[in-house]
């Protein structure tokens, strides 16, 4: 009792930091769980969840055997793997970049400017998007027009919705992101890069060989959590860009969930969605984080 009040007292400074995500995390992400047993009822506001008929995996096999499924699981997983592939990288490449600068106001004023869009509301970049890309006065088909082309409604069709959604999700967040990889650069010993100089190595092996092997415990770690984020796409900005023109590739699972749960308030249906989302969100992250520790003893766990 005494070591423990010992090595309370000497952490007793960051368990108060810590404190407030914990409270977070219990009010806002474990209690909700039990709510997850409505999926499994027949849930009636008036009869509370305890007196609610059971049903068991009724709605589940409602959503599985809906002409919906396959589209939105499609689109959902497309969405993220796009997320991935291509925004994924950006950061690391930007952090590299940056890496490189070597006059410090430069770095600085660039690394300030690309991770300013961070902070700027999911409601406000669509807002801008809708102006930039409007097909009678909006900048890009300006350009479009320009080069001799008819200008093109972008936001009315589907064929854009994914590169949109993917393009306008790097330039918003690649700059806050890149934060993470900085600070694991930093962290590299200096001595590393003198020592391949003395030894003829150009910058672009020092790159090869120094850096990028220097940031990879970092990149490994927040590549199994995007995996585990497959089908966790952000609900406010796909809903904000949605409209019946482009449902064929734009309405995803945490959209359907919505109109399905909350606006025709199915609450047991949408709650059944949800923890299906759920379910494979956890086996991608089981997995991935299995064949990393195989493969490079890099996990989080």
């Amino acid at each position: 009792m005494a070591q423990f009040l010992t090595r309370f007292n000497r952490s007793k400074y960051l368990l108060i930091l810590f404190l407030p995500a914990l409270v977070y995390y219990i009010m806002f992400k474990y209690v909700p769980m039990f709510g997850i047993l409505i999926s499994f009822k027949d849930y009636n506001a008036f009869k509370g969840v305890w007196e609610s008929d059971w049903v068991g995996i009724k709605y589940y096999k409602l959503f599985f055997e809906s002409p919906d499924f396959l589209k939105l699981l499609r689109n959902t997983i497309l969405l993220g793997v796009y997320k991935i592939i291509f925004g994924f990288p950006a950061p690391i490449i930007l952090a590299l970049l940056l890496n490189e600068v070597r006059i410090q106001v430069v770095k600085r004023v660039a690394q300030s400017i690309s991770y300013l869009p961070h902070f700027i509301s999911n409601v406000v970049v669509v807002s801008m998007m809708f102006l930039f890309l409007s097909p009678s006065n909006g900048i890009v088909n300006q350009l479009v027009e320009w080069f001799g082309y008819e200008s093109i409604n972008f936001m009315q069709d589907d064929h854009y919705f994914r590169s949109l959604y993917v393009l306008s999700g790097i330039w918003q967040h690649i700059g806050w992101e890149t934060i993470i990889y900085l600070a694991a650069l930093s962290a590299i010993d200096p001595q590393l890069y003198e020592a391949a100089r003395v030894d003829g190595a150009n910058r672009w092996h020092q790159l090869r060989h120094i850096t990028v092997p220097g940031i990879s415990s970092a990149i490994i770690i927040l590549f199994i959590l995007n995996i585990g984020q497959v089908l966790d796409i952000g609900f406010e900005k796909v809903l904000l860009m949605l409209n019946p023109s482009i449902y064929n590739t734009a309405d995803v699972l945490s959209t359907y969930v919505y109109r399905t749960g909350i606006q025709a308030m199915n609450y047991s249906y949408g709650t059944a969605i949800d923890l299906f989302t759920s379910v494979v969100n956890l086996a991608f992250i089981l997995s991935a984080n299995w064949i990393s520790r195989k493969v490079s003893n890099t996990s989080l766990w």
